[in-house]
């Protein structure tokens, strides 16, 4: 018996239960519509994490102080003082770096008039919009000049404006953080929430010696940040600061370090990590849907086999051998196990985009796992249908006709 007598075959006799089939493939199309719904919001998380990273510079290195003690209580990084202005003066000289900043940040109240709003201001240098690939959407940056003078300027993030000066533009205007007067002299470009969900524009950044000195009465700075001249070679920059600070903080062979060096290549692999365990441990749950629906699938067609016993006995008593039956019932199931992977494909197809559209969550549906729903769908129904085919063919002639 050809393939195409076997396909029409199994359709009529699907046809003749509807309803039944329809609920047999229901398992199929919610386990593949589960399927390709989780492994396309995996992948759009991990790509909108790279992405954000990637836009924060992908090739940025952050330096932060940290502990060398071998035994103790260890505390927050933020805590310690061991990054100065000798560290900048030194890794200027690296073979691998184009750009230094130095960093210090303070959390306080900024005031404009009888408005106010509790926000961080970020004491860098001029190299630090290029490091972090900040770009300004109206006015002029601050300049080394400032930073020689401690000038009392600053750049405002579009969060500051919108509760600052919701109705004016700020540029030359004049606000108040903490005590400090500081005069605005750029608006910096929208860059919304990080990966982390943190708003960025959130923001008030100014020189770092303003903020230094009138602010936080340091010398120390709180992080720096560092650009290497391209991703590839980010490892090498990573290694030839270490050894830089190392000698600049006088270290011994047998001490820790008492800094950290981090990349954003380290921070993107951390994340599409978890996202990516996160997406399989999803895909296994919707997994199991296929597994439920191929059971079902068996159970079908055991009840196929039971109630079309007669018809089995006629046609094995007109010439039909138990390879065609094999083949019949088998077609049955691989054919209830594909119609309902493609009606779930579609439906997991439609289900991204809706989460798209009304979660904002993006979602990437990969012609990979597009295709893995189908062989899925078939081996699902070879497997679960091929033991009551089997049944089916084994039957003797003269007990099935006899059947009632």
């Amino acid at each position: 018996m050809n393939i195409y007598n076997l396909i029409v075959i199994a359709i009529r006799a699907l046809q003749r239960n509807k309803l039944r089939a329809f609920l047999t493939m229901l398992g199929i199309i919610m386990g593949v519509a589960a399927v390709i719904a989780m492994v396309a919001i995996g992948q759009g998380s991990k790509q909108s994490i790279h992405d954000q990273l990637s836009n924060m510079g992908s090739n940025m290195i952050t330096i932060s102080p940290s502990s060398n003690l071998n035994g103790g209580v260890r505390i927050a990084g933020s805590s310690f003082q061991t990054l100065t202005s000798k560290d900048i003066v030194a890794l200027k000289r690296a073979q691998y770096i184009t750009e230094a900043s130095p960093a210090v940040t303070s959390r306080g109240q900024a005031i404009n008039g009888a408005l106010n709003w509790p926000t961080s201001m970020s004491g860098v240098s001029p190299e630090y919009l290029d490091i972090r690939k900040l770009s300004l959407k109206d006015g002029i940056p601050f300049s080394n000049e400032d930073v020689l003078t401690s000038a009392k300027v600053c750049l405002i993030g579009q969060t500051v404006i919108d509760n600052l000066f919701p109705n004016e533009n700020p540029i030359g205007k004049v606000i108040r953080f903490g005590n400090i007067p500081f005069q605005i002299i750029g608006i910096l470009n929208p860059k919304g929430q990080n990966a982390f969900g943190q708003d960025q524009d959130d923001i008030l950044i100014a020189p770092y010696t303003t903020v230094q000195k009138r602010i936080l009465a340091t010398i120390y700075y709180s992080n720096i940040y560092a650009s290497a001249a391209n991703e590839q070679v980010t490892d090498a920059a990573t290694k030839e600061i270490t050894q830089i600070l190392r000698d600049s903080h006088r270290l011994r062979s047998d001490e820790d370090n008492d800094f950290q060096v981090r990349t954003q290549e380290e921070l993107i692999n951390t994340l599409s990590s978890t996202s990516g365990l996160l997406t399989v441990l999803l895909t296994v749950i919707a997994g199991i849907s296929l597994v439920i629906g191929g059971i079902g699938i068996m159970n079908i067609m055991y009840v196929s086999v039971t109630e079309r016993t007669r018809e089995i006995g006629l046609r094995m008593a007109i010439g039909a051998r138990g390879k065609d039956i094999l083949m019949q019932f088998l077609m049955e199931a691989v054919l209830i196990s594909i119609t309902g992977g493609i009606i779930g494909v579609v439906l997991g197809i439609v289900s991204c985009k809706l989460v798209t559209t009304i979660l904002a969550w993006p979602t990437i549906v990969s012609q990979g796992s597009v295709l893995l729903s189908f062989v899925v769908c078939a081996v699902t129904g070879i497997f679960f249908g091929y033991y009551p085919a089997q049944k089916a063919s084994r039957l003797d002639p003269i007990e099935a006709l006899r059947y009632e």
